[in-house]
């Protein structure tokens, strides 16, 4: 079978393996649409693991069923989650799936830029979601980067009526932005360096869009009434990104890091406002089964416009390409390739 082998974000090969053989207790998936991510192209994550076929939001059909699998049949339409918790451990047990041992080993064989996959069993038992007739296999694509920023937003405890910042853009930004409109946000406040990110912010739901150099305590009070904000969403993995965030957050407000900074990177925040004004600093990562079934509710209900914010439809052969868009993060928001095209 064809897939797209990733050495680095501006070499990304087609090659040629085997279709991956299944086991009794597994199934083989035909690869509809997968969508690049982000952190697919954060290369000094990436690079570390290449050569590798990348890809984890994916939907596709099932074209075979091994001999223990009763759950699924040849034919069904299905989004399958690449990690998938033990469900047993302290961590799932206090409702932190996404620090599970299991989840962090767990994922599907090779990865979604390829024309098939093949389910571990674990993955198949708890990985596994049916789609409704009513969410299409691109719509499909949305299922875990939604569940990524359902869950962010979940352990914000953001509230209807809040005020947002959104710092960055980019296609996590612009579903954080939509999420939080469809949740009863009373003003949101989205930045970026690129201006036509900018004006798809508006688009998908921001009050006001400006430009990152342009964020100040000042510029926030101004927009907001006086006041700074209830919820900061960083979605931009840089340390200027993380100083505006301390800058904009309001007295008792959270600031929700989404986007990581590369190893090693550290920055000195402002303690002691941190301390005196009651700020909560909250990290996350992934999505759990939970955001993952919330995700897939909110995408059959046609709650958030995410047909709207696909950019390019792309062919496998043409991977390279979609990394190269998603890389200089400027002319595009959701990027996805068609393997079966």
């Amino acid at each position: 079978m064809r897939v797209a082998m990733y050495y680095s974000n501006k070499d990304v090969r087609m090659e040629e393996i085997p279709t991956p053989q299944i086991g009794s207790g597994e199934l083989l998936v035909k690869v509809m649409d997968s969508g690049i991510c982000g952190s697919d192209v954060m290369e000094w994550y990436r690079i570390q693991k290449a050569p590798r076929v990348l890809g984890h939001e994916i939907a596709g059909g099932v074209v075979e069923v091994g001999k223990e699998v009763n759950q699924y049949k040849i034919g069904d339409r299905v989004f399958v989650s690449h990690h998938v918790p033990c469900n047993t451990c302290q961590y799932c047990l206090n409702g932190y799936h996404t620090l599970c041992d299991t989840l962090r080993k767990t994922n599907f064989d090779p990865g979604g830029f390829a024309e098939y996959i093949r389910v571990p069993q674990i993955n198949v038992d708890r990985g596994v979601f049916l789609l409704p007739q009513e969410i299409s296999f691109e719509d499909g694509v949305f299922i875990e980067p939604l569940a990524c920023v359902l869950r962010g937003q979940r352990l914000a405890r953001f509230r209807p009526g809040q005020s947002v910042f959104v710092i960055g853009s980019g296609i996590s930004g612009l579903l954080q932005i939509a999420l939080a409109r469809a949740s009863g946000a009373r003003r949101i406040v989205a930045s970026d360096i690129d201006e036509y990110r900018l004006k798809a912010a508006k688009k998908f739901g921001a009050d006001e869009a400006i430009l990152a150099r342009d964020v100040s305590s000042a510029e926030m009070r101004e927009i907001n009434h006086g006041k700074l904000t209830d919820l900061v969403i960083v979605c931009a993995g840089t340390i200027s990104a993380y100083l505006q965030a301390f800058q904009s957050v309001d007295r008792g407000g959270t600031v929700l890091c989404f986007a990581p900074l590369e190893p090693g990177l550290n920055f000195v925040f402002p303690f002691f406002e941190f301390w005196n004004d009651g700020i909560t600093l909250l990290s996350t990562y992934g999505g759990s089964p939970f955001d993952i079934t919330t995700a897939i509710e909110l995408i059959r209900a046609r709650r958030l416009p995410l047909q709207e914010m696909i950019s390019h439809r792309l062919p496998l052969e043409e991977t390279g390409l979609g990394f190269q868009l998603v890389a200089e993060a400027k002319d595009s928001i959701k990027v996805i390739i068609e393997p079966q095209r």
